[in-house]
C-alpha cells in the first residue's frame, strides 16, 4: 500500500476551522485513483489487502468513506474471488468422475472405509481450504473500506459456485436420463473389443452418479454461502455486542 496522501505529502492531517496541519504521527493513506490497494492475484493476496485496510481504519480518527476502495479495486477483488470459484469448481469437476466414477469402484473396487472416505474427500481439498480461509476474513469485516472489500471478494466466489453447483447437478441429470441401455452400448460399440466391458461397468455405476452429483452440488453451495453467512453472522454479533454494551453504559434501551 503507498504512503503517499491524497495532497502529496505523508502525514498531511486535516484541522477542521483551522485548516490543515502537518503532523508526522498522523495515518497515512493514499486517496490516488486505482491506488487504494495492490491489484490482488489470488485468495492469499485478498487477505492480505484486506487486512492492511482493517489496520488503515483503525488508525483512523474518523471513519472513511466506502467509495476509497475505487471502483476498479472491487472490480479486482469481484475477479479473484471469481476465479477462485472458478477454479475450485473446474479441479472438483475433473477429479470427481475419475475419482467416483472409476478409482474407487474399479481400480480399489471394495477398499476400506478410511480409505474410501479420504479418496472421496480428495477432488474437496482445494474448495475446503479456500472456504475456510475465506471464512477467516470475517473478523476484518468492520469499516466502510473492509465490508467493501470483502462483499466484492465473495460476492465473485459465490456467484461462480453457486453457477458450478447448478450446471453441474443439470449435466448429470441429464446424462443419467438419456443413458438408456440401448445408447450405453450404441456409444460403448466404438470401443469394439471393450466394448462390453464399457457397457458393463457404466451401467454398473449409473445408480451411483446422481447421489453423487447431488452431494457434490451441495457441497459446492454450502462453501459459497458459508464464508459469507460467517461474515453476517460475525457482524450480527458484533452489533449485538456493541449495542448491550451501549445499554448498560447509558442505561437507555432505544
Amino acid at each position: 500500500m503507498s504512503t503517499v496522501n491524497a495532497s502529496g505529502f505523508g502525514g498531511y492531517k486535516s484541522g477542521g476551522s483551522s485548516g490543515g496541519a502537518f503532523s508526522p504521527n498522523a495515518p497515512i493513506i493514499n486517496t490516488s485513483p486505482g491506488q487504494v490497494i495492490a491489484k490482488p492475484k489470488n485468495i492469499i493476496r485478498v487477505i492480505s489487502e484486506i487486512q492492511s485496510l482493517f489496520v488503515l481504519e483503525n488508525k483512523m480518527s474518523h471513519e472513511i468513506p466506502g467509495d476509497f476502495l475505487t471502483l476498479e479495486n472491487s472490480i479486482d477483488l469481484f475477479n479473484v474471488g471469481a476465479k477462485s470459484g472458478l477454479n475450485e469448481g473446474l479441479l472438483l469437476v475433473l477429479l470427481l468422475p475419475a475419482i467416483d466414477f472409476y478409482l474407487i469402484p474399479f481400480v480399489l473396487k471394495s477398499p476400506p472405509m478410511p480409505l474410501k472416505i479420504v479418496c472421496g474427500a480428495i477432488p474437496y481439498f482445494t474448495l475446503i481450504i479456500n472456504t475456510f480461509l475465506c471464512a477467516y476474513i470475517s473478523r476484518y469485516y468492520v469499516g466502510n473500506i473492509t465490508r467493501k472489500a470483502i462483499n466484492s471478494f465473495l460476492i465473485g466466489r459465490i456467484i461462480v459456485l453457486m453457477t458450478k453447483s447448478f450446471l453441474i447437478y443439470i449435466f448429470y441429470k441429464i446424462l443419467t436420463g438419456m443413458s438408456t441401455p440401448e445408447r450405453v452400448w450404441a456409444v460403448a460399440q466404438h470401443a469394439k473389443k471393450n466394448a462390453e466391458v464399457i457397457y458393463t461397468g457404466y451401467m454398473t455405476i449409473l445408480p451411483h452418479i446422481m447421489p453423487v452429483a447431488i452431494r457434490c452440488s451441495l457441497l459446492i453451495l454450502i462453501a459459497a454461502i458459508l464464508p459469507y453467512g460467517a461474515v453476517l453472522s460475525r457482524d450480527a454479533w458484533k452489533q449485538y455486542k456493541t449495542k448491550q454494551n451501549l445499554i448498560k453504559v447509558t442505561g437507555k434501551t432505544q
